[in-house]
């Protein structure tokens, strides 16, 4: 059976009754759209996060637009972002008429490089939009302070970063607003899609309220602002609800896998040149992907392949080389450490609930191939 990076079977065969007992919760409830579910789902993620609001939207990508509108994000703006991330974070700043400009990533921990977004910053910027990557926060400080020196709103995307902490702050609690993706995948996966926001302000919980449900909020059918129709299913929000529950039993269980891969490669790692990922100082990281590098990346992954292991890379190319983002005017060349980490980088299999058997059948190829190299 061919080995993938992320599977979800064996969490559904340990957590079925309860997944089970969600949905017929929602189907004998009487309500299946904007109920008791996503409501009570809302209230607790703000919970998790002591924060007083939380709108549920249907994915990760609607989750970053609906807040950069809400933010007042538009037209004519700027938002500096990274290109080392998944498309849909720039692909939101671009469905609100905003103008995507990146800044490089660390080449140590691959997040944002603080250090270059005050330079970046023009008369035309709006907002900032920090993505806390592969599992771990980062460096806020330096964003928060280049915010407020120049009036700039501050969006964390968390969709890979559910119950991280950095300086022991959640990730999510530490901007205006930072947006979730609830996609399978994630450290808290639906069995479907969905997407939140978190926010302190009252007054962007309401306009994230409206944007949802299309502009309406005290009349239905009277539409106030034109908005979307962006909402979160109540059997996804019943789901979700469960699995909050268990949140911190996964990411237990993440670090868990995170330590193995340690173990079984750290002794040939410098030998063989392969990088293993670094926890970024005063982080918590909680190992949405482990990325390592190698610079004979394309040849390892061919004869992984070839013993039934199939690998993914997060990401094989950088947003702003994307034919679609042609328009942007970025060359070759001008995002260098991004663009050196496309060609080097790949994801070992992460998943809480990944076999330690079939975890050592990956650390055992992966050190055959390299020595072979």
């Amino acid at each position: 059976m061919t080995i993938r990076v992320w599977g979800y079977l064996p969490e559904y065969e340990k957590e079925r009754d309860d997944l089970l007992d969600a949905v017929q919760t929602v189907f004998e409830s009487g309500n299946l759209i904007l109920g008791a579910s996503v409501r009570g789902f809302e209230q607790e993620f703000a919970a998790y996060h002591d924060m007083p609001h939380c709108v549920t939207v249907d994915n990760g990508t609607n989750a970053i637009k609906l807040a950069l509108q809400a933010l007042d994000v538009g037209p004519g703006d700027e938002v500096i972002t990274v290109s080392n991330t998944a498309a849909p974070t720039v692909l939101a700043i671009d469905a609100v008429g905003a103008t995507p400009v990146f800044v490089d990533v660390r080449a140590d921990d691959y997040l944002m490089d603080t250090e270059l977004l005050a330079e970046a910053v023009t008369p035309r910027t709006k907002a900032l939009l920090p993505v806390h990557l592969y599992g771990q926060c980062v460096d806020m400080d330096p964003v928060l302070r280049v915010a407020r020196e120049h009036g700039l709103k501050v969006l964390e995307d968390c969709a890979q970063s559910h119950g991280a902490r950095r300086g022991g702050r959640l990730a999510g609690t530490m901007g205006d607003a930072a947006a979730f993706s609830f996609y399978p995948t994630k450290v808290l996966g639906a069995y479907g899609d969905g997407g939140g926001v978190v926010t302190a302000d009252a007054v962007t919980d309401e306009r994230l309220r409206r944007l949802r449900y299309y502009g309406m909020e005290q009349v239905y059918y009277v539409v106030e602002t034109p908005g979307h129709n962006c909402r979160l299913d109540e059997v996804q929000a019943e789901i979700l609800r469960r699995k909050l529950c268990r949140l911190d039993d996964y990411i237990a269980g993440r670090r868990a896998v995170a330590r193995r891969y340690e173990e079984g490669l750290a002794d040939i790692a410098d030998q063989v040149g392969l990088t293993l990922p670094v926890t970024a100082a005063d982080n918590e990281h909680v190992w949405y992907v482990y990325v390592v590098r190698h610079p004979a990346r394309d040849r390892i992954l061919e004869q992984l392949a070839a013993r039934d292991i199939a690998l993914n890379i997060s990401y094989p190319w950088p947003v702003h080389t994307m034919t679609g983002f042609a328009k942007l005017g970025y060359q070759t060349g001008s995002l260098p450490t991004t663009e050196r980490l496309a060609g080097e980088i790949f994801s070992l299999p992460m998943y809480p609930s990944l076999p330690p058997e079939t975890q050592d059948r990956v650390i055992d190829a992966l050190r055959d191939v390299l020595a072979a190299l």
